[in-house]
């Protein structure tokens, strides 16, 4: 399409995970694969803690909206990617990429304040145990959700709005499998300066402060941990962190270096393996992280599973 004496990109064009068609059938059967377990993994989770009683309390409440934000995460990409095995032309119009990279940046966001959330409630649990139920009760959780997904979305919409502005006239080749607001700004034909300003100031807000509140409450976690005197009682509050701690690292470790790599560290491969990481490993990974490290949930997972076998 044009636009004054300028040609305006109407579609983009994705290298995908790889660009030799042979492993193209056998690609689309492992992210195939790990889709519906993320699907399946997180859903069984939600159902799980949706029809037990005794999982209603403020760790399921959050864990519950973090696997559907999780299922949401993968959605925007994996679809897509998917049917771009397949695909003769790998393309996605102009819209549908912006839609798919808000999208992304929504789900980060709520991510990232979903695991701070997390944090801040097993901080509560272990260093005030007396005042838990009367700090963490259901109206604060509301609000904590509430406000996390409102935060997500006023960060979106301020980094989708500038993009909306920048023109595109070529090359509309992007050397991505979704459209990420990095590999988008590449392809930009004017001055991205604004762009990349808000991105980095939205995410040293949106990003740190979660971080912050995550560092903070495991340092008084730590701390209260190591005052306790018998090695059952460590153990025991130990546990109820580490599958939330594991979550933090995985996600945070690769959505930095994503992010904040060097220019010399700059890898086509790297930035695609990091992104699969955080972006679809990860949500899979989850369900599975947190069954394994709780015995309550997977005890409720498999009577949930034999009382539908029945």
């Amino acid at each position: 399409m044009a636009m004054g004496n300028k040609t305006t990109v109407s579609y983009f064009v994705m290298s995908g995970v790889s660009s030799y068609k042979q492993f193209q059938p056998f690609l689309f059967v492992v992210f195939l694969l790990l889709y519906l377990l993320t699907v399946m993994g997180n859903g069984v989770i939600m159902v799980v803690i949706r029809s037990d009683p005794h999982l209603h309390t403020p760790m399921y409440f959050f864990l519950f909206h973090f696997s559907f934000i999780d299922i949401g995460y993968s959605s925007v990409t994996v679809p897509k990617m998917l049917q771009n095995f397949w695909a003769d032309k790998k393309t996605i119009s102009f819209h549908a990429c912006i839609i798919q990279m808000s999208l992304l940046l929504l789900g980060a966001r709520a991510e990232v304040f979903m695991l701070s959330a997390m944090a801040y409630d097993r901080y509560i649990a272990i260093c005030d145990p007396l005042h838990y139920e009367e700090t963490k009760n259901k109206q604060v959780c509301i609000r904590l959700v509430g406000g996390t997904c409102l935060i997500s979305i006023l960060n979106a919409v301020t980094n989708t709005i500038p993009v909306l502005h920048l023109h595109f006239c070529g090359p509309n080749e992007l050397n991505h499998f979704s459209c990420e607001f990095p590999s988008l700004l590449q392809l930009s034909c004017t001055d991205t300066f604004i762009n990349k300003m808000i991105f980095l100031i939205s995410a040293m807000l949106v990003c740190l402060t979660p971080l912050s509140i995550i560092l903070v409450s495991y340092l008084c976690i730590i701390s209260t941990i190591l005052r306790i005197r018998s090695a059952e009682g460590q153990s025991k509050a130990f546990s109820t962190c580490s599958s939330h701690l594991t979550v933090v690292v995985l996600y945070y470790g690769a959505g930095l270096f994503r992010h904040l790599r060097p220019s010399s560290a700059s890898s086509v491969v790297l930035v695609r393996l990091f992104s699969i990481q955080y972006s679809i490993l990860t949500p899979m990974l989850n369900p599975i992280i947190y069954s394994l490290r709780n015995k309550e949930i997977v005890f409720q997972i498999m009577c949930y599973i034999a009382h539908n076998i029945r």
